[in-house]
């Protein structure tokens, strides 16, 4: 059986008809028409995928590739609307649209008093369409634009909370560091067509072999590999969208969005892309060893050194960001090792064990009132029973612990570092190895400070006379915002950073339960978060699961190495009870449970005896301030100088001004000549005509 376009053209834009509906009618069709015919959408394009996905692995269905549109023409060169459908973009389709729907219905709930109830059903749709866009593309120019809309839907949601300044802060920074990576990436589209004459993937790919020995002329005598050239310009897009340092600081103040974007565009889809984009490049990438390397080293670096900056976050929803940008390393690194197979793995189990924990931590603060700062929580397991199991869950799973499906996927990822020989593998391996344990302690560190210890909170029932109490409550909620919170409170702002010594939050109602449709998602996603790693990973990081959709060069296939000493799901899981890895997670653990159980003034004593560590993590190895002080108030002043050096001197005051100036002041002078007198005229008349032989005379000599 072969796939049908019309099949594929419904599951791309069915989410783009919901978002229409929602957008430009979602005052007469209201809150239940806008989500209805959102989810709707989405339901369809998710229940498609799951059958596009079962017709390619189960009915011997074909990949498919076609155009389906010409988009233009321009002389040898044409751009087109098309779809390529192996079981990598099946399973990237799956994993977008089943998290998009989950995440539909987990905003009914979340979104339940907000006044852009409809306009934020319309933009999460339109994610969806755009994301759906980007991984179905069979050409570089579709990706482009799928690419690109995804950061435009980005935008609008980071600030979708417009009136605060925050909140456009947020977006303004996403939107501008994406443009950084953004150029990288269109000069590596561009490099494709200059080098390959195409920019379709099936024939991009098949001439991939005649970059060998090809060069591109920097300088007179410097010449650099093609191959290379084309790989990191592609991946600096890539650093950008998947924020890879040094291009990831947007992606913690992007907590600004309302909590169900963190889940759906950067924990779970539109930061993956980059991963996603590199393993569909794997032919052009196998061709370089320098990107490769290039890959490895910038994911590992980011994959321990933000890691280290959760530990020293407060805000629930920044400790998960941080996360993201760890986990993201991790894909990165194992990109890197032409691991590409199990960097799109750890992007499958990922995305549902951290959509879990970014829903969990929605769901918490909607129970505390939108305090997200976990010093002001403790003791809400009794309140929540389903958010605090599904979070455990899916921090179980984000900590690798064996038989979870963050286990395979992470632990095979840091198998195939260690297995690797390519310049920097070595420096990638502690890399990984030290994130394992740095992410057990901010993973921990979290659920204990949430859920376990005493309750740091009071409930103050309000009849009138607690008009103090409600004004306290509500500065917490403008200092964190609504469902997004600004940078984790600086240790200034508390009496002390020990859990349970600061002053305490203040409710008007106990913490409850979330609604169903708040919980609902939070099991979904619990149970692929368990299991998913445990049914696939055998097929698909060791069965060639991917077919052609991943070349590795034979030298290169360091998971070919790892199969042969891989003996099923469940004798990979005992072993990993006694891998260094799970040793160093034991740790954190003790430690971790032993501070924040046992003996909470212990954290800040600790914290005042590492004071200087705590600062560059607190500061984020103040790359923030570097970017502000160097390209944002540098860009300004280098701009206002050339206004007022170039622009207004030179163009305006030289060119423009002067131009003027110089014709008025001609004119004045030749209106001074129009006298209007006949003898006048006539004496110019003969003036001219003197000048006018004289000259002929002139010329008539010079010639003899």
């Amino acid at each position: 059986m072969t796939l049908s376009t019309s099949i594929l053209l419904i599951i791309a834009l069915a989410p783009l008809a919901g978002c229409l509906l929602a957008g430009f009618l979602g005052k007469a069709i209201g809150r239940a028409g806008a989500h209805g015919a959102t989810i709707l959408g989405v339901a369809v394009s998710c229940a498609l995928s799951f059958w596009v996905l079962y017709q390619l692995v189960w009915g011997g269905a074909p990949v498919y590739n076609q155009n389906v549109y010409t988009w233009f023409e321009i002389g040898r060169f044409s751009a087109s609307v098309g779809f390529l459908v192996d079981r990598l973009t099946a399973m990237m389709m799956v994993v977008v649209t089943f998290v998009s729907l989950l995440v539909h219905v987990y905003t009914i709930g979340y979104m339940a008093d907000d006044d852009g109830y409809q306009r934020f059903f319309s933009y999460i749709s339109l994610f969806t369409f755009s994301m759906l866009m980007l991984v179905m593309s069979n050409n570089f120019m579709q990706l482009f634009f799928g690419w690109e809309a995804v950061g435009l839907v980005s935008y609008l949601l980071i600030g979708f909370w417009y009136k605060r300044p925050t909140a456009i802060f947020a977006n303004l920074k996403a939107f501008l560091v994406n443009r950084v990576g953004d150029f990288g990436f269109l000069l590596g589209i561009a490099a494709v067509l200059y080098f390959l004459g195409t920019l379709d993937y099936g024939t991009a790919f098949a001439s991939a072999g005649s970059l060998v020995g090809r060069t591109l002329q920097v300088t007179q005598n410097t010449h650099w590999d093609a191959a290379t050239v084309i790989c990191v310009l592609l991946f600096i897009g890539a650093m950008g969208k998947s924020a890879q340092v040094p291009l990831h600081v947007w992606l913690p103040d992007s907590m600004e969005g309302p909590t169900p974007i963190s889940a759906l565009i950067h924990a779970a889809t539109m930061v993956t892309a980059g991963i996603f984009m590199v393993a569909r490049m794997s032919p052009l990438y196998e061709l370089s060893d320098g990107a490769l390397s290039f890959v490895m080293v910038i994911g590992a670096t980011g994959a321990l050194f933000t890691g280290l900056i959760g530990i020293v976050q407060n805000d629930i929803k920044r400790v998960v960001a941080y996360s993201t940008l760890s986990q993201l390393g991790y894909m990165t690194v194992a990109l890197g090792v032409s691991a590409y197979a199990g960097a799109v793995f750890h992007l499958m189990t990922h995305a549902f064990f951290k959509a879990l924990l970014f829903l969990g931590a929605g769901s918490v603060i909607i129970a505390m009132h939108h305090e997200q700062d976990m010093r002001y929580m403790g003791g809400l397991r009794k309140y929540m029973p389903v958010t605090w199991i599904t979070m455990w869950i899916g921090s179980l799973a984000l900590v690798a612990i064996p038989f979870t499906s963050g286990f395979y996927s992470k632990d095979a990822i840091i198998e195939a570092v260690g297995a690797s020989h390519r310049w920097g593998s070595g420096y990638a391996y502690f890399c990984v190895l030290a994130g394992a344990f740095v992410t057990a302690l901010y993973t921990f560190r979290q659920m204990y400070l949430t859920f376990h210890g005493k309750e740091r909170f009071v409930v103050v029932h309000d009849h009138g006379h607690g008009r103090h109490a409600h004004d306290h409550a509500h500065g917490h909620a403008a200092a964190h915002g609504h469902g997004g919170a600004d940078a984790a409170v600086s240790p200034e702002e508390h009496p002390s950073d020990e859990p349970g010594h600061g002053e305490p939050g203040v409710l008007h109602h106990p913490p409850k339960e979330s609604p169903w449709v708040v919980t609902l998602p939070l099991v979904l996603l619990a149970i692929p978060s368990l299991l998913v790693g445990f049914l696939t990973v055998g097929p698909v990081l060791f069965g060639g699961w991917f077919g052609q959709a991943v070349r590795v060069e034979e030298a290169n296939d360091v998971l070919g190495e790892l199969a042969r000493e891989f003996h099923g799901a469940t004798a990979m899981a005992l072993h990993g009870f006694w891998s260094l890895p799970f040793g160093l997670v034991v740790l954190a653990f003790a430690i971790t449970t032993y501070i924040y159980l046992f003996n909470p003034a212990l954290a800040g004593r600790i914290k005042r005896a590492l004071k200087p560590l705590y600062v560059v993590l607190d500061r984020k190895y103040w790359f923030d301030t570097v970017y502000f002080a160097v390209f944002a108030r540098g860009g300004v002043a280098l701009g206002r100088a050339l206004w007022k050096g170039g622009d207004a001197a030179v163009i305006d005051g030289a060119l423009v001004n002067g131009s003027a100036g110089l014709v008025e002041r001609i004119a004045a002078g030749m209106r001074r000549l129009q006298s209007g007198y006949l003898y006048h005229y006539a004496v110019a008349m003969i003036l001219g005509l003197v000048l006018l032989l004289g000259g002929y005379w002139l010329i008539g000599q010079n010639g003899q």
